[in-house]
């Protein structure tokens, strides 16, 4: 690889990592201000946990949003990701409702079906796979800079103005990462992609038992976090009383602990396999679900605990990305949107059923996330070939 080219991939990695912050700051931001948001809108925090679900499961339509990746080339795709994103995130601005609210986390929820199954595609097409893990966890420390940075940036906003200004920041922000993407993403025809329709696409991945398998093992392990993460905010105000801007504060500790397991894949995942990696991360995930209610007996350990429950799933969530990337390399951009599907599915299973688990205390969401890591690790050490 000659240094031009070096520069190219370097420079396309950090656009998509400033790019994917703007649409996870969006996305996740719902979750430690979802009282916040409820008390605004003067809902209950059901109401608007259900709308939450109904986000997780669009994102089931990912087999059909995600292949454009594969239809109509890459860069296009994360083209009208960003923009759907921006637009999505000024209807609240405008019109600050719930049914406003709504539009946006649905809109959210498909710009980043686009703009996630197009980066990691194209990072599959232009990184070799010995050295994929690193330059797809360096694309999804975007994940963790939305708890460092972009979360508590949400609580100021919402300190200091009102719970709409950070909808009117996001939604600029999504329009100037459009502008870069467009700037450093070379087009490429989609005749240089072998699946270039749907169909041929979606038979190729059907035809992959390993495929199949790392799917329902994505599904099952966001949903076991997602039955935690639909109810820490709530967790956290009742346990300890702490304000809005504090909660936002708090969240930097979960955004420390997914760059800690996103740098653990960047050194470790190449090196051991990707398929060790997220054996060993949903391993430790599993135990850190049951330690969490112990430890949150008091608000450091209830820190720790949380820092290691997310900490661990996320260096097993993200060593399973570039492991899929290679499964079916004839249709990668349909084949990572079924993974983001199985992802938005488990999320929709863990959004039903955490407020309704939370009722009987928070062991009770933890037990299921155990169970669900347990399931996923017999799927991968049975099913799934590296």
């Amino acid at each position: 690889m000659n240094p031009t080219r070096q520069t190219s991939i370097a420079a396309q990695i950090v656009t998509f990592s400033f790019g994917r912050t703007i649409l996870n700051t969006g996305f996740r931001m719902v979750y430690p201000f979802l009282p916040s948001f409820s008390r605004a809108l003067n809902v209950d925090i059901s109401v608007i946990a259900l709308t939450i679900s109904v986000r997780a499961w669009l994102g089931l339509a990912s087999l059909l949003l995600g292949s454009l990746a594969d239809i109509r080339g890459r860069k296009l795709t994360m083209l009208v990701g960003m923009g759907i994103f921006s637009s999505g995130f000024a209807v609240v601005a405008l019109w600050p409702t719930l049914p406003g609210l709504f539009i946006a986390l649905i809109l959210s929820a498909g710009s980043k079906i686009l703009v996630d199954s197009a980066v990691q595609a194209f990072l599959g097409d232009h990184v070799d796979y010995s050295r994929r893990g690193t330059a797809i966890a360096i694309t999804e420390l975007s994940w963790s800079a939305a708890y460092i940075l972009g979360i508590p940036l949400v609580g100021f906003f919402i300190s200091n103005w009102d719970w709409r200004a950070p909808f009117l920041w996001l939604s600029c922000m999504g329009i100037i990462a459009a502008i870069l993407i467009y700037q450093v993403v070379p087009h490429v025809s989609t005749e240089n992609y072998p699946s270039s329709s749907l169909k041929s696409s979606l038979r190729d991945l059907l035809s992959h038992p390993s495929a199949l398998a790392g799917v329902s093992i994505g599904m099952l392990l966001s949903a076991g976090n997602e039955t935690v993460t639909i109810v820490y905010g709530a967790w956290m105000e009742q346990a300890f009383l702490i304000s809005v801007a504090a909660l936002g504060a708090a969240s930097t500790i979960i955004g420390l602990a997914e760059l800690g397991g996103e740098g653990l894949v960047a050194l470790l995942a190449d090196r051991i396999g990707k398929k060790s990696s997220v054996g060993i991360g949903l391993a430790f995930n599993s135990a850190a679900c049951l330690a969490l209610p112990q430890l949150g007996q008091t608000l450091t350990g209830a820190l720790i605990g949380l820092f290691l429950f997310y900490l661990s799933f996320e260096f097993a969530i993200v060593s399973s990305i570039p492991l899929m990337t290679e499964l079916v390399p004839k249709a990668r951009g349909t084949t990572m949107s079924a993974l983001f599907a199985g992802f938005a599915a488990g999320r929709g299973v863990g959004a039903l059923l955490g407020p309704s688990l939370f009722g009987y205390g928070l062991m009770a969401n933890c037990s299921l996330a155990a169970a669900f890591d347990i399931t996923a690790f017999l799927l991968l050490l049975f099913f799934m070939r590296e």
